[in-house]
């Protein structure tokens, strides 16, 4: 993975084309859309999501998705692929952590990581489809060193992805010019931040580490991306990276 600081922050204007984004009443339905499937997803105990396109299949851990991938963060639909990313990467490791049940989980344990399976996988669909012709392909990703099998790493690998996504989102919230785009990545973060509370519970019960700390940590683009990468095929490239 190349991460390359050259950055030029002032310039974040949407580049002409992206009608996907650019209108803000398109940007706004498809948030009302998603907020619908979610209600749907959510409606009962089983696994309800509709089909959604396949990101490849997993052969040894490791998904066939892009070789290589380079986000300009130069404006606000970079920024929006880079979360598109990362939601890429949150989906495809719970599509894993349902399909092979690690032991020693209770019925609880197996619906959170349902739930949320479900909701990582709207949130990657959202930014695809508001994205449209401006979004970055699938990625790839190689899982290979997660025991899903085991309680404790599946654990420990989601309570780390999740606490990355809202301090990924907190980072990247001061560079988001359009207010509207602003407000979608609040109410995703929000939701980042009951996934880390929850499993973070299931991890280390009756302790503090629900929430232990007033304010959530803030990390930028590349320190964001380094901790991805051991999880990460793709060859990613990040260019005027913001700071």
């Amino acid at each position: 993975m190349k991460l390359d600081n050259a950055g030029d922050a002032a310039n974040r204007v949407i580049p002409p084309g992206f009608a996907a984004l650019g209108d803000r009443r398109q940007f706004l339905k498809w948030s009302g859309a998603a907020a619908v499937l979610l209600a749907a997803c959510d409606s009962g105990p089983t696994d309800s999501s509709p089909p959604m396109p396949s990101y490849g299949a997993a052969k040894g851990g490791i998904t066939d998705g892009a070789a290589a991938v380079t986000i300009d963060l130069s404006n606000d639909i970079g920024i929006l692929n880079f979360a598109y990313a990362l939601e890429q990467l949150e989906a495809a490791f719970y599509t894993m952590v349902v399909a092979n049940q690690f032991t020693g989980g209770g019925a609880e344990e197996v619906q959170v990581f349902s739930d949320i399976k479900k909701h990582e996988v709207i949130h990657r669909e959202f930014f695809r489809t508001a994205l449209g012709s401006a979004a970055i392909p699938g990625l790839s990703f190689d899982f290979s060193s997660i025991n899903f099998r085991s309680r404790g790493g599946v654990l420990g690998v989601a309570l780390a992805f999740e606490e990355l996504g809202v301090s990924a989102y907190n980072g990247a919230a001061q560079f988001i010019s359009n207010t509207d785009y602003l407000v979608i990545a609040g109410k995703i973060v929000s939701v980042e931040a009951r996934h880390a509370s929850t499993i973070a519970d299931l991890f280390r019960p009756n302790g503090k580490s629900f929430a232990p700390r007033a304010f959530d940590l803030a990390r930028g683009f590349n320190e964001v991306l380094a901790i991805a990468d051991p999880y990460i095929a793709t060859a990613v490239t990040l260019t005027n990276v913001p700071s």
